[in-house]
């Protein structure tokens, strides 16, 4: 993350996201298909580490082999197999955008990180190791069981993640790299989902 100023003098946290050049590598329409998309391809990835039929499916578009591949349907731009999709084209500044990723995986947690539970707090009536335990977890005899979707100490993070409305606040289209401002799922590096 990095920061911008604005035109009133305040500090804007933002993203920077590398958003191109994409490639098209497949064309979808309703006739061989059945409905419209556009299969896009972005950053680089060694013919050695790609299986056979990848490697000629993007020779079909006349490109290299792409780290990662995704489609977006009923894109309003008119691009053909083998075309670049630069920044310029899709996005503008003051644009809402959504962005789709991974978040960073934390491990094993407690339920006061992972749920935001308070725990015990004060430390009276004999609790002196109970600060950020989970406390009870169920009834007695009836139901005799713990409900399923009980919150509880686990895996947090590594998952699929959507933030909605953030808001494009300069694009640079030489380079194509967006400013978003705003956190972004995922770790430095990582492949996000921009969506209009």
């Amino acid at each position: 993350m990095t920061s911008i100023f604005d035109d009133q003098g305040k500090n804007i946290p933002c993203t920077v996201v590398e958003a191109g050049p994409n490639v098209v590598t497949q064309v979808k329409n309703e006739d061989t298909d059945g409905y419209y998309a556009l299969q896009v391809g972005f950053g680089s990835k060694k013919e050695k580490n790609t299986s056979q039929q990848l490697i000629s499916h993007f020779e079909k578009a006349g490109t290299s082999p792409k780290a990662i591949t995704r489609e977006f349907r009923d894109f309003d731009i008119d691009k053909q197999l083998g075309d670049s999709i630069t920044v310029d084209e899709v996005f503008e500044e003051g644009d809402y955008v959504g962005a789709v990723g991974v978040s960073k995986g934390k491990g094993f947690q407690g339920v006061v990180k992972r749920h935001g539970f308070r725990g015990v707090g004060d430390a009276t009536h004999g609790q002196h190791n109970r600060l950020r335990a989970p406390g009870s977890i169920g009834a007695g005899s009836t139901p005799s069981r713990v409900y399923k979707g009980m919150r509880m100490a686990g895996r947090m993070g590594g998952k699929r993640v959507k933030v909605r409305n953030l808001q494009v606040v300069k694009i640079f289209p030489e380079q194509n790299l967006l400013l978003i401002k705003g956190a972004i799922p995922g770790h430095k590096g990582s492949f996000v989902i921009i969506e209009k």
